[in-house]
């Protein structure tokens, strides 16, 4: 049904409209949906936590921590918010999401588009945390105007969300892989990403502390371009760190082994593809990060998730959660489901 439903209307409106309709009508169920049946999984025990099942939603559709206890109601056992930033920012001029339907993936350049940490801070102050829902990830990036290169000013603003947010968040992300932001990836580079991972961990100690709450963990989100080399080096400094973990990976900015008509992908225009085109480098990052990692660290394992098949993949390269986004965007509100009971 959600098939024909999506061939023949979401398809055809603008992906972002489509996007804000479907988070508009999550809001509006809001309380049938966080009191309503919840989906039954095998839970997982990790960074210090049980997460009710493996299956998560990853960072991007709801960048404003509104609506990610609904999402619970779906089957997801944790969702991270965001990408927050900051500063409040619109993003990138639009259109910025695309789809490319023969590869069920999506091209984004959406750019960290959300409300700032002080108002999503605000938002999770004053909603009340019900111990059925999902486990609450947020996931922070650099706001736009800061400029890469600048540390001290990367690390403030770094720090800036991140006391306004630890004292919510089950767990902490550091992303530092979209390539829809200027210069953000470039804090990839280990001699930037371990003062900034050490900045944040320290804020992120204080602010939980000050707020009466254990530890939060952290992890950094890396992308699936960075070269083996890089990807152990970020695994290294992962562990010296004392970080919780690793999630790989990001969107991608290649365009290779596309099905889509190379005019389509060419008016899709820049931007980050997910989907599941994916699916076979990102498993191959997590294979990677396992064997250097050992049991040292959680890796959550996010890209090219379309089926429980996929999934089941992900995990058996070592990955302890897996996440995905655009497999719910194709595969419709009971894919979650249908994903758990394939893991079962």
């Amino acid at each position: 049904m959600y098939d024909a439903v999506y061939k023949h209307g979401l398809s055809r409106i603008d992906a972002e409209v489509a996007h804000h309709r479907t988070f508009d009508a999550l809001r509006a169920a809001g309380p049938a949906l966080r009191h309503g049946p919840r989906p039954k999984g095998r839970a997982v025990h990790a960074m210090g936590l049980t997460f009710p099942n493996p299956l998560g939603l990853a960072a991007g559709f709801d960048k404003t921590a509104q609506a990610f206890e609904e999402l619970g109601a779906f089957g997801f056992g944790h969702v991270e918010v965001g990408t927050v930033t900051a500063l409040a920012q619109p993003g990138n001029p639009r259109p910025r999401l695309v789809r490319l339907p023969d590869d069920r993936a999506v091209v984004n350049r959406m750019g960290f588009n959300n409300d700032g940490a002080a108002a999503v801070a605000q938002r999770l102050a004053k909603r009340e945390r019900r111990r059925r829902g999902p486990l609450l990830g947020i996931n922070i990036g650099k706001s736009k105007v800061v400029p890469d290169d600048d540390q001290a000013a990367v690390e403030a603003d770094y720090e800036t969300s991140t006391r306004l947010l630890a004292p919510y968040a089950d767990y902490l992300v550091v992303n530092v892989s979209s390539p829809n932001t200027p210069g953000l990836r470039n804090l990839q580079a280990v001699e930037k990403l371990a003062p900034l991972l050490a900045h944040v961990r320290d804020v992120a100690d204080r602010a939980a502390a000050d707020a009466g709450r254990d530890r939060v963990p952290l992890l950094v989100k890396i992308a699936p371009d960075l070269a083996d080399d890089d990807v152990l080096e970020v695994a290294d400094l992962a562990v010296a760190q004392d970080l919780s973990g690793i999630i790989a990976t990001n969107t991608t900015i290649s365009r290779t082994g596309l099905r889509s008509d190379a005019s389509v992908v060419e008016a899709a225009g820049a931007g980050g593809l997910s989907g599941a085109p994916l699916r076979r480098r990102s498993t191959e990052v997590v294979r990677l990060l396992r064997g250097r990692v050992g049991d040292r660290l959680t890796l959550i394992g996010v890209g090219g998730i379309s089926t429980a098949e996929d999934a089941q993949e992900r995990l058996d390269a070592g990955a302890d959660l897996v996440q995905a986004y655009t497999g719910l965007i194709y595969g419709g509100p009971m894919w979650p489901r249908r994903i758990l009971k394939g893991l079962e």
